[in-house]
């Protein structure tokens, strides 16, 4: 292996996140109110009800990574609606403005499509929330890849979303901390990439961690 791959150019310094959440004023209880909740939403807001939500349900693999999908379902029993909204995937987006147009898209589309269904009230509201991110340095480097590995097993479920979900808004950039740094301060572009490629759907938290620690050990002992 080259040796020149060794050392990082910058360490990757590590950070944690904690959040604190506001109940907003704004309250839907149809359809119509929903596509308009999502223009007025303050983007702190959307942030909560998709990425955020990524972090606060990090256990579950299955039903809809976003709250306005499953109030959608849970809240209206409209399960198309439910569907294409949870369908959407954070990953594609480096700005709350694009998610938040989609996700209102989405909602008008079905709105036009089934104009007696927008004025049908909810079994239960959604409250609009807010999510403000307090970011809290861990005092932890790494400057070479098995230092990186060795401190992952130890990284709290906040800073592996911290690092590999939320990061994207941070970085505009469709990637994650880690890939980023893999790629431009240790040069090693391949499994940079092959991190990007793992799924923040299907994967806990915890196996997201796991699959990152087998791509590691594989790249070092390759």
């Amino acid at each position: 292996m080259d040796t020149t791959l060794n050392s990082a150019e910058e360490p990757f310094r590590f950070v944690t996140a904690s959040y604190v959440t506001r109940i907003n004023n704004q309250k839907v209880t149809t359809l119509d109110e929903l596509r308009t909740g999502l223009d007025q939403a303050s983007d702190a807001s959307i942030f909560y009800h998709t990425f955020h939500t990524l972090g606060r349900h990090h256990f579950l693999t299955e039903g809809f990574s976003n709250d306005f999908a499953q109030w959608v379902l849970t809240g209206l029993n409209r399960p198309a609606l439910a569907e294409a909204l949870g369908s959407v995937d954070v990953r594609d987006y480096v700005a709350l403005a694009e998610l938040r147009g989609d996700l209102r898209r989405l909602v008008t589309d079905y709105c036009g499509e089934h104009p007696r269904e927008t004025e049908i009230s909810a079994f239960e509201p959604l409250y609009f929330c807010e999510s403000v991110e307090v970011a809290v340095p861990l005092g932890r480097e790494a400057g070479t890849l098995e230092e990186f590995a060795d401190a992952l097993p130890t990284l709290s479920h906040a800073s592996l979303h911290y690092h590999f979900i939320a990061s994207r808004l941070r970085l505009q950039l469709g990637t994650n901390d880690f890939s980023r740094w893999l790629a431009q301060s240790l040069g090693r572009e391949d499994l940079a990439r092959r991190f990007d490629r793992l799924d923040i759907y299907t994967n806990t938290l915890d196996t997201l961690r796991q699959k990152m620690q087998t791509l590691i050990h594989w790249e070092l002992n390759t």
